[in-house]
């Protein structure tokens, strides 16, 4: 009996202590801390749905059967992929990151059904899928942080906070796994400690997750001094807290990993080790490249589309590309554009594809630029926007190879043989997915990227007649002193903004400029510059100005409409939006996410009226360097539109 009790309180005593010692107790840590949900949708949401609960499944399975932390997992059958992240922080236990794994995939699906992508992010765990890779992504735009409540100590706390964050940033991308968490008493506080980890995806590179860190303790100092404090972004989370949230047998020994460099003896050991190292890894290197040139010439490489975007764009061989365009024959061509010839292809694999024939000079930064920014490129998703599927490149010249779009682009419709059939309830969709496009290369993709030649035949078409917007990343993938003018202008008369044409001034609004000339096409039928009344020359622009000014914007609309498809209110209220995206000065325009709103509200346009807008005059020479070209001012380069205002 004496025995008994001896054993029954011999594991009270264990249990105590390992409760009260080490603080591990089943905790998945669900306090929920922000969730984010995609605004566009994906094509097939049966088919992403079936690949989006594969891949959930997929990276539960890994956490459990493999006792991972963090995970990833992707199902790619059919058009509508799902790319999925899970990570639990390295302290829970396998069983508490399993619960946070089912607590995020139930309440990640409160975004709506069939959006492309969403993420959770918990204490304890961070889960995100999108409809396209996105693994190495690791910074967002804005400050991404919760602040907890304030300290007395306030001076003594911060210090501490400020050491112990600036500690962890340094040392956690040079940990394996990206993880530390540590402990640190604060001086003068009866034994207060600060508790705090950071933690990056582990398909960041080293630099990819110190950037993601340093974002982090930026904003931290908008905490400061609060007794905690959690930050997050795409690819890093951040924590501290003066109460516990992990055991004290967690904490890691960072100290090495402070350290610079070492003792001269130290380094000549390492020194003498890799110079003798290096010799080996040589003769292995040389023997890896002989088998792998041997291996490729027997096993040719493949036309596989679909392949992963972790690895950057698909390289395609030019003789591949070369047999798929039948030697970029004429009757395989597509159009000129001046910025390359575009061809239509059948791979190898029997995927149609359009390919863009650049000529480019020579030289080894050129060819590294090119490379990275198609990398860029090729990494910009969105269903308003025509995939790059990869490049190529033989001696000067370099090929860019595109999803294809059957049925051509939206000036076809407009101005050519097939002028006068598309709907109404087809041309609203031409401009609110143009705008959505636009509104993501501006504002949503992690760099902003500014088109510079927004027109109707660089606005495609796919198979159900949905816009997508063509060549965005041109301008820049192209040297600095090449365009399609030759000049470091880029644009097309007409449709370019006149602080641009005239004085070289970029900025994301003169593709707003742009936009509401293509919107004021879409709606008259009418192309830019070409508009004749009475046998006299009008630019569109003019008078859809003089319209509005008159109050007879239902005027302005193509006469091939039917009347009883579309609501005359709405319309004025589209035509009011095209003449806000072109008012003179480049501030008084909106956004393009502000026009995405405008355009889907119902009610007419509020506190914005548009006031005269300014043109260039077609016949204008476009700036070659950073003045106005000589012998053409400012006053000349614009059509006075004060005779023809309609007062």
């Amino acid at each position: 009996m004496q025995q008994k009790s001896f054993i029954f309180l011999l594991l009270s005593f264990i249990i105590w202590s390992w409760w009260t010692l080490h603080c591990v107790v089943s905790d998945p840590q669900t306090n929920f801390v922000k969730i984010g949900c995609s605004q566009y949708n994906v094509t097939d949401v049966t088919i992403f749905h079936r690949n989006l609960n594969a891949t959930f499944r997929d990276l539960k399975s890994q956490v459990g059967n493999q006792s991972k932390h963090f995970a990833t997992a992707q199902a790619v059958s059919g058009n509508n992929p799902a790319y999925g992240i899970f990570q639990c922080r390295n302290y829970l236990s396998i069983s508490d990151c399993l619960k946070c794994f089912d607590f995020a995939a139930d309440h990640i699906r409160n975004c709506s059904v069939g959006v492309t992508g969403a993420r959770i992010i918990y204490e304890g765990c961070f889960l995100r899928y999108e409809s396209s890779g996105f693994f190495d992504q690791n910074t967002d735009a804005g400050n991404n942080i919760v602040c907890g409540d304030k300290a007395k100590n306030s001076t003594e706390l911060a210090s501490t906070v400020e050491q112990v964050i600036t500690n962890l940033g340094t040392a956690t991308p040079r940990i394996p796994g990206y993880y530390a968490a540590t402990k640190a008493p604060v001086p003068n506080s009866n034994g207060s400690s600060i508790y705090a980890f950071a933690q990056c995806l582990e398909t960041l590179t080293q630099s990819g997750c110190q950037d993601c860190l340093n974002t982090g303790l930026k904003n931290f100092q908008i905490c400061l001094p609060n007794t905690n404090a959690k930050t997050y972004d795409a690819g890093c989370f951040m924590r501290y807290s003066t109460t516990a949230f992990f055991a004290d047998n967690q904490t890691t020994n960072i100290k090495h990993f402070l350290k610079q460099g070492g003792s001269s003896k130290k380094k000549a050991i390492i020194g003498g080790v890799v110079g003798g190292a290096s010799l080996i890894l040589i003769l292995l290197a040389l023997f890896a490249l002989y088998i792998w040139s041997t291996a490729s010439k027997r096993n040719p490489r493949g036309d596989i589309l679909g392949a992963t975007e972790l690895k950057g764009p698909v390289n395609y061989r030019y003789k591949d590309l070369k047999a798929a365009t039948k030697n970029f024959s004429k009757e395989n061509k597509l159009g000129e554009g001046g910025f390359g010839d575009v061809y239509k292809g059948t791979l190898k694999n029997g995927k149609v594809v359009a390919v863009k024939k650049l000529a480019l000079g020579q030289s080894k930064q050129m060819e590294k630029d090119f490379e990275s920014e198609v990398k860029l490129i090729s990494n910009v998703h969105h269903r308003n926007l025509v995939r790059l599927l990869g490049c190529c490149s033989k001696g000067q010249e370099r090929f860019l190879v595109y999803e294809y779009m059957k049925n051509n682009n939206v000036g076809q419709f407009l101005f050519g043989e097939n002028k006068g059939s598309l709907s109404w309830k087809q041309r609203y969709s031409l401009i609110l997915g143009t705008a959505r496009g636009l509104a993501y290369l501006h504002e949503e993709f992690h760099v902003c990227i500014i088109h510079r030649d927004i027109k109707t035949s660089n606005i495609l078409l796919d198979d159900d007649f949905q816009p997508k917007i063509a060549d965005f990343g041109l301008a820049r993938l192209l040297p600095k002193d090449q365009s399609h003018l030759n000049t470091k202008f880029a644009g097309t008369m007409g449709y370019t903004a006149p602080e641009y044409a005239m004085h070289g001034q970029l900025s994301e609004k003169v593709d707003t400029y742009s936009y509401g000339v293509v919107l004021l096409e879409i709606i008259s039928g009418q192309k830019s510059g070409e508009l004749k009344i009475d046998e006299a020359s009008e630019l569109l622009l003019q008078r859809a100005w003089k319209l509005y000014d008159r109050g007879m914007h239902i005027e302005f609309v193509d006469k091939t409409l039917d009347p009883n498809e579309y609501d005359a209110e709405e319309v004025k209220k589209i035509i009011e939006i095209g003449l806000l995206c072109t008012q003179a000065s480049p501030a008084a325009r909106p956004t393009m996410s502000e026009i995405v709103v405008m355009l889907k509200s119902k009610g007419l346009l509020e506190n914005k009226k548009p006031t005269m807008p300014v043109y260039v005059d077609p016949n204008f020479r476009p700036r070659t360097n950073g003045s106005t070209p000589n012998g053409t001012s400012s006053s000349h380069a614009t059509v006075s539109i004060s005779s023809i205002s309609g007062r």
